[in-house]
């Protein structure tokens, strides 16, 4: 019991809620501005149904700038923006906006690599029906991406996992502000090492059940 001496499970239990609240919060935002964005990388691309290069070119060099920049840096960066959108740059609030900033334009590719995976037969077969790109586009492309679609959100909730620990830096709450502010900063190896067992354990859980939600629909 010794080695667990430093341990405040009250904080633990805080630190844990509060990084499921940014996981959660975070997550949902990404999917919904990742996908359409995905789609609009997709439709525009060269020999797809609503092809434009330069509408492809411009979303394609934003998504990869943003993709480029380090998550730590873009934390920092963010700083003013999350002040104006949220209030304040700490807390579970403050590390929403960067957290989204940085995994959306992750999802989009993600999302964009699946939609090209879906057989172009298909995809012309209900065209030749006489449907809409926006019929195309949720009655086919998205149902038929849906495994894939499910997969790449499995791996954008891991990698916010990982952003959410780093949001830590900046005080942004959660297990990663606990290892920081505890085992880093006051060399608590136990609380270290507690914190680190609960993200890896957390990662299991999210990785296991998008594997087996893409597995349900794959056999759908």
């Amino acid at each position: 019991m010794s080695f667990f001496a430093n341990i405040d499970w009250s904080d633990i239990g805080q630190a844990c809620l509060d990084t499921l609240i940014m996981l959660a919060g975070s997550l949902i935002l990404t999917i919904a501005l990742g996908l359409p964005l995905g789609v609009l990388l997709y439709l525009t691309g060269q020999g797809r149904l609503s092809q434009n290069r330069v509408a492809n070119v411009v979303l394609g060099v934003i998504v990869n700038i943003l993709r480029s920049v380090p998550f730590i840096i873009l934390l920092i960066v963010m700083i003013p923006l999350t002040v104006m959108l949220v209030g304040t740059s700490l807390g579970v609030a403050g590390a929403i906006p960067p957290l989204v900033v940085g995994a959306a334009p992750f999802y989009a590719r993600l999302v964009e690599g699946s939609l090209k995976e879906v057989d172009r037969t298909t995809i012309e077969a209900v065209q030749a029906m006489g449907a809409t790109t926006r019929q195309i586009v949720t009655g086919a492309l998205i149902p038929e991406a849906l495994p894939g679609l499910i997969a790449g959100a499995t791996v954008t909730a891991v990698a916010l996992v990982s952003f959410t620990a780093m949001a830590g830096v900046v005080g942004a709450g959660g297990l990663g502000d606990l290892a920081i502010r505890f085992g880093y900063q006051r060399f608590q190896t136990d609380v270290m090492v507690v914190t680190v067992v609960l993200l890896v354990v957390l990662v299991q859980i999210l990785q296991y059940a998008g594997d087996a939600l893409a597995r349900h629909f794959t056999r759908r």
